[in-house]
């Protein structure tokens, strides 16, 4: 078992840990957010229509969450340093084969090896900050590494609509090269290394129900929406699914080492957190998706254009991520979570309103007022799944928590593109009326999902998660 502060992780590594984890985070948010500007340059490319699209951007989610279960036991077993390398590299081999796909199914099959690298990257960042750090020290790191990170979704619009615009499709996954190589190079000087001396071994077959049951089901929403199989076969994939997840569940209970340790969900705040942020995220991982189609499709804004007027989110969820500390250390992680679960949802439904006459200043207040409630969300129950988890249960808890994450997104893109596709018939993909008719429908879907994902955090008590923030206000550490 390695000890909270490894003997080789030095001053000045501790001080540097925090933004190379940020790097990896960096290029995984830069990605996406240049991805999702560039959906309807891609279908233009590719000769298919927007909606299909959805596949690019949900394969990489979904290839996220069949592979960070084996994160925490890779991490344990060979080391967090070579895992992570390894993963930067991955990602950095896959963007490169994306940028060179000539066909969609092959530009998917891409995003699935890109997200292999990816299903490493976050989970096990995540897990060294948690070895490294103090419980009481953990709001604050969380915090500063998303800083950075959030870099990445202020210059992805922007740089993906520039590269659309004056360079190609492509573009957007070579730049994500430079910064591998960055990363590869911080990586080796200064990523502590923790491992296990022993590990158990990994459980293959909970691996294969596991991964196929999500896959099957991603699979399930996808041709659903598309209109591609009879309602029956749908119907017995979606059985068939169930019977796989069902017999994980199963092995996970009776198996002494189970890919993912169920039995954490007994501890309340990490089965709040993590049941309570796959809801939400259910809401919120189609946002991203559904944004390109309206502004670009459906309103008729260039990709430059549309990039900017996400602009502000981005803006709104960084200055958030300074003021959370204070924040949870005031009112408390069940109070920000219900209540601010709440108000995201029905700032989700309010995009419904926006139409082809909804002046711009709307449009970005609105964009702005969304990232500024986000990014409390995000940090809130991202943190909130160490609060009651010993150090031996770290991995198993980053694992559970990453994995929840990506499949909510996953299941969110799939979503949204299901619920704006039965609004659009298959021969108006093209009509913008339509599709701005079929995102507003989108939204007003994933806006109530969200709000009724508020009742989970309700079993919270006010005290849970104390140990979290009362060390985390500026104020209470004499800072200002």
């Amino acid at each position: 078992m390695p000890s909270p502060r490894a003997p080789a992780t030095t001053d000045r590594a501790m001080g540097l840990l925090p933004w190379l984890v940020a790097v990896a985070f960096f290029m995984q948010s830069l990605d996406t957010t240049i991805l999702n500007t560039a959906v309807p340059a891609i279908a233009g490319a590719m000769h298919v229509t927007p909606l299909n699209v959805k596949s690019v951007l949900a394969s990489y989610t979904l290839s996220l969450a069949v592979f960070i279960p084996i994160s925490g036991w890779m991490a344990d077993r060979f080391g967090t340093r070579r895992v992570f390398a390894a993963a930067i590299g991955l990602f950095t081999l896959g963007s490169v084969l994306c940028g060179l796909s000539t066909r969609i199914e092959v530009l998917v099959a891409c995003r699935v090896l890109q997200g292999m690298g990816g299903a490493m990257m976050m989970p096990v960042g995540r897990l060294t900050l948690a070895r490294t750090y103090d419980k009481a020290d953990l709001v604050r790191v969380m915090s500063f590494v998303a800083v950075p990170s959030l870099v990445g979704p202020m210059i992805g619009p922007i740089a993906g609509g520039l590269l659309v615009t004056y360079v190609d499709w492509r573009a957007v996954f070579y730049v994500n090269v430079p910064v591998g190589l960055l990363g590869l190079y911080f990586v080796g000087r200064y990523l502590p290394d923790y491992r296990e001396d022993k590990t158990h071994p990994l459980d293959v077959a909970g691996l294969v129900l596991f991964g196929g049951g999500i896959a099957l089901l991603s699979y399930v929403l996808e041709v659903f929406g598309d209109h591609s199989l009879d309602t029956a076969s749908v119907a017995m994939l979606a059985a068939f699914s169930a019977v796989l997840l069902a017999g994980y569940g199963l092995r996970a209970a009776r198996t002494a080492f189970p890919l993912l340790n169920l039995g954490l969900f007994r501890r309340r705040t990490f089965r709040a957190a993590v049941s309570g942020g796959f809801f939400t995220r259910l809401g919120l991982g189609g946002i991203p998706f559904l944004f390109p189609l309206l502004y670009q499709v459906g309103l008729g804004f260039t990709p430059i254009q549309s990039g900017l007027l996400v602009l502000p989110q981005a803006i709104a969820s960084m200055g958030m991520k300074t003021l959370m500390p204070s924040i949870l250390a005031r009112l408390g992680y069940r109070t920000v979570l219900v209540g601010n679960t709440i108000v995201v949802g029905l700032m989700i439904m309010s995009f419904a309103t926006v139409g082809i006459d909804t002046p711009l200043w709307r449009i970005v207040l609105q964009a702005f007022i969304l990232g500024f409630f986000t990014s409390m969300q995000y940090t809130s129950m991202n943190t909130l799944v160490y609060a009651d988890v010993e150090g031996r249960d770290t991995s198993a808890a980053s694992t559970i928590a990453a994995t929840g994450q990506q499949l909510a997104i996953s299941f969110g893109v799939a979503g949204a593109a299901l619920v704006a596709a039965l609004f659009v018939p298959a021969d108006r993909h093209a009509d913008p009326g339509a599709i701005v008719h079929g995102v507003q429908q989108a939204f007003l879907v994933l806006g109530l999902m969200t709000v009724a994902s508020s009742v989970v955090f309700l079993e919270l008590r006010p005290e849970d998660g104390a140990g979290l923030s009362q060390h985390a206000s500026p104020h209470d550490r004499g800072e200002h």
